[in-house]
């Protein structure tokens, strides 16, 4: 029997710092969920098609079910959990939640942190861009058109306009 290598890393989620020995073959996207016990971020194909484990990885999406781990030792990572603000939500979660941006809402935790990233660095996009870069997270529930919504409205927010 052939006994797994193991590694301590340290990471810190959401403004917070963990160090945990793992297992060298453990997913990023199954330390989140099951030793630091972050259950927002999903985990669907495990093939980073889907996009519902997007997290965002020193500020950047990034898949965390193709991620190891003992990749992520030293980084900064956000996920689904750190986007409100307490009990104040942010923009992109108003929006979601006043044009009804989801339905079952497995994909919208990788939607949110995808879009937390692009907001960031297009702030006023066209209905085109926000389609293009929603291209990356499938949603088997909608036909996006009021994710998109959603995401011009969080967009209008987050410049201090009310859209």
């Amino acid at each position: 029997m052939m006994s797994s290598e193991t590694r301590t890393i340290r990471v810190t989620i959401n403004g917070r710092a963990f160090g945990r020995t793992i297992e060298t073959n453990l997913l990023l996207s199954d330390f989140i969920r099951h030793e630091v016990e972050l259950t927002g971020t999903h985990v669907g194909c495990e093939h980073g098609v889907c996009g519902a484990c997007t997290i965002l990885f020193e500020g950047k999406p990034a898949r965390s079910c193709l991620m190891l781990a003992v990749q992520a030792d030293g980084a900064r990572i956000e996920t689904i959990e750190s986007l409100a603000d307490g009990e104040r939500l942010h923009p992109l979660q108003t929006a979601f939640a006043e044009n009804h941006g989801l339905q079952c809402g497995y994909c919208t935790p990788g939607i949110l942190m995808t879009m937390k990233a692009y907001l960031a660095e297009t702030p006023r996009p066209t209905e085109a861009q926000v389609r293009e870069a929603l291209s990356g997270n499938l949603c088997r529930c909608t036909g996006y058109q009021q994710i998109v919504e959603a995401v011009l409205q969080a967009a209008a927010l987050m410049r201090g306009e009310r859209p």
